[in-house]
Parts: structure tokens; C-alpha cells; sequence
């Protein structure tokens, strides 16, 4: 007997779970084309999040909130959204969730009146409040609750009913808000982590934080999960850029595994040594990624020369485009070792080494330090050239 085939056969429900796309985020600290990438990137993934529905032949999409990044986001990005929405599947229903970001206001995106809300098909399901009770199929039912303000203290799973006796449909519950095992995270709709059993739930989806986890980590079933943002939105999101694939046995026990969605990746590196910043060069992975990179080294004059080409090479200019696509740079803590420089511009003139020998003194003085290191740079130049 195939194996496969008796585990396909015991699947009875199907789903996609995903959250924080934060449709129209702005980067503002980044270059402007850098910006507008990213911020089309967060649109160009729901491309790929609605494949993944088709390839594994979900029969719900579950969007657990924050899907625009303010609750009135500008027809640019609500307006994309509603094209791919038009072209999905009419047998498969798209549940969509107001988050914290987006919540449900009287003249928010999810209005009835607003023209986003009133183009949606009739399959794609906005959760208002106080609740969505949605059949799934002839074994299912969902439960939805929205979040209605930017911040709140009630847990929002609170609202959805225990699980009746002689019940024995396949329950799940989607909600935003933040469990009560992030340490130092401020509590915005703060959640049970064991909501999903008091409320008799099969699983619970839901979205605000970025990276895909269990809640608790230790407890599979049945699952609380956030998925994660499916590109990232920030440094330090570890596990973003996914979604979760979900299929429920007939014993009501659900199967979660992550599917990658995301194009950009984020990093965050500092280098302090001349060899890493070359084994930065070479790296093959530079692409599709947003790279914060933190330089802090003194350099003898030659290996500055060399540790400036290579920052060029990596950021790009005018003449060339750079091999890491995004790249964040601080180099404040790149500084020129002048302890031979004496040595490397003796072929100078006398007037200009005595110069060389004065500015070395200026360096050691902070409120002169950084003009001085330039200027030994142009006299280290001129002693090139000479040689």
C-alpha cells in the first residue's frame, strides 16, 4: 500500500494561513528606487501566495490581518490587491482580517462604502464586527475576529464560543494580536497562549508578529501559529517571508508546514577585518537581498584603498550597479591607520611629508580627526603617484 496515498486520503481540509503583508509600507531611509522595490515587492508576493494556494489545492485562504499598512491606504495599494482578488477561484473562499494596522473603522479600507470593499467578489470574505461565523465546506467552520482600533487589552479569541458538546466539526479560530510569550514586546490584544484549547479549536491562525512560530513553541497540536510576513518588513525578522500550508486529518488534527514566498531577504552583518569584507565580495547570495552593513576597522592606507573599492563594488555608483541589491551602509567606524604612512609618502616632497607629519598630529584630536584622515589620504594618493 502506498503510503502517501493513505496519508493524502486522510485529508480533509486544506488551507492557507497568512498575515502582515502591510500593503503600501514605506521605507524612508533607504534610497528612493531602493524604496519603491520594496514597496512593490509587497505586492508582487501575493502572487506567489495565491500559487501556492492553487498548487496545493487550498479550499480557504485564512489572511490574518495587517494587510495594509494604515487603515486607509492609498488606492496604489489597495487597488492591486483587488485585481488579484478578482482572478482568484470562485470555490475557494479568502477570509480577510483587520489587524491593528488596518483595523476596522467607519472610513478604513474595509467600509462598506469604500470601492475597495464594495469590488470584492463574493467569495472573499471581510471579517467585520464583532464576528465572522464562516461554514467551510460540509466539515468546518471558522470563526473571525477583527481588531476595530489600533490597540486594545481584550483578548480577542474572548469572543469566540467554546466548542459545544457532540460538536465535532474541524474549528478554527483567526485573530491578531500578540501572545504572551514575546519578553519586552509591549501586549496589543494579547492573546492566551492556550486560547486554542480553552475555546475547543482545532487551530488557531493569526498574524502581528513577523516571524512564523508554534505558540508555544512546544506544543504542535493543535497548533497556534503565526506565519510571519511573508516579504520582511525590517532587520531582525529571522524567519519571515513565509506562509503556512495547513492540511486537517479526519481526526481533526492539523499538519502545518511552511512554504517560502518572500524575493528580498534582510541581513544585518558588521565586518572589523579587511579578510571578511572580502569574503563578503565573493558571496553568490547578494542578490534578493537587503543587506545592513556595519564597518568598523583601522586600515593602513593601502587596505583603506582596497576596503573603499570593495564598498563601491558592493553599493554600486553612477558607473556600476552594486552586487547586493539593497545595501544599507554605515561606515563611520571605516578610519585610517596613519602609523606608516610616514613610511608609504617618503617619496614626497620634504614640505609635503613635514605636512604629513603635522596632520598626523591633528588626527589625534577628535574635532579634527576626520578632516586629517582625508587629507593624509590625498597626500597617501599623491605618494603614489610619485612612485
Amino acid at each position: 500500500m502506498n503510503p502517501r496515498a493513505e496519508t493524502e486520503d486522510d485529508i480533509v481540509l486544506r488551507f492557507v494561513h497568512t498575515a502582515d503583508w502591510h500593503l503600501g509600507k514605506r521605507f524612508p531611509r533607504l534610497a528612493e528606487s531602493d524604496e519603491v522595490r520594496l514597496t512593490r515587492a509587497r505586492v508582487e508576493v501575493l502572487d506567489r501566495i495565491f500559487g501556492a494556494a492553487d498548487r496545493e489545492r487550498a479550499e480557504v485562504v485564512l489572511c490574518a490581518g495587517d494587510l495594509f499598512d494604515t487603515a486607509e491606504p492609498a488606492e496604489m495599494f489597495w487597488q492591486p490587491l483587488l485585481q488579484r482578488l478578482q482572478k482568484t477561484p470562485p470555490q475557494r473562499p479568502i477570509v480577510l482580517l483587520p489587524g491593528n494596522h488596518d483595523p476596522h473603522l467607519p472610513d478604513s479600507v474595509w467600509a462598506r462604502a469604500h470601492r475597495f470593499r464594495q469590488g470584492l467578489p463574493a467569495w472573499v470574505h471581510v471579517v467585520d464586527p464583532p464576528m465572522l461565523e464562516l461554514p467551510i465546506g460540509d466539515h468546518a467552520v471558522l470563526y473571525g475576529v477583527p481588531c476595530t482600533s489600533t490597540a486594545g487589552a481584550n483578548d480577542p479569541t474572548a469572543s469566540i464560543p467554546v466548542r459545544a458538546a457532540g460538536d465535532a466539526r474541524i474549528r478554527i479560530g483567526l485573530v491578531h494580536g500578540t501572545t504572551f510569550d514575546v519578553k519586552g514586546y509591549q501586549m496589543n490584544f494579547p492573546i492566551s497562549q492556550d486560547a486554542v484549547i480553552e475555546r475547543g479549536l482545532d487551530y488557531l491562525a493569526i498574524g502581528d508578529t513577523h516571524s512564523f512560530r508554534f505558540v508555544p513553541a512546544d506544543r504542535l497540536v493543535p497548533p497556534t501559529i503565526y506565519p510571519g510576513a511573508p516579504e520582511p518588513t525590517s532587520f531582525g525578522e529571522d524567519d519571515a517571508g513565509n506562509v503556512a500550508i495547513v492540511m486537517v486529518t479526519r481526526q481533526r488534527q492539523a499538519r502545518v508546514r511552511t512554504e517560502r514566498v518572500a524575493q528580498w531577504t534582510w541581513e544585518e552583518k558588521r565586518v572589523t577585518t579587511l579578510a571578511e569584507l572580502r569574503e563578503l565580495r565573493l558571496r553568490s547570495d547578494l542578490r534578493g537581498r537587503v543587506l545592513r552593513l556595519l564597518v568598523e576597522m583601522a586600515l593602513p592606507a593601502d587596505e583603506l584603498e582596497e576596503a573603499e573599492r570593495i564598498l563601491v563594488e558592493l553599493k554600486g555608483d553612477s558607473a556600476q550597479t552594486g552586487r547586493v541589491d539593497v545595501l544599507e551602509l554605515d561606515r563611520e567606524g571605516l578610519t585610517l591607520d596613519s602609523s606608516n604612512l610616514a613610511a608609504l609618502c617618503q617619496d614626497l616632497p620634504p614640505v609635503l611629508q613635514r605636512a604629513v607629519e603635522r596632520l598626523v598630529e591633528e588626527e589625534a584630536k577628535p574635532d579634527r580627526a576626520e578632516v586629517a584622515r582625508r587629507a593624509l589620504m590625498q597626500l597617501y594618493r599623491l605618494a603614489k603617484q610619485a612612485s
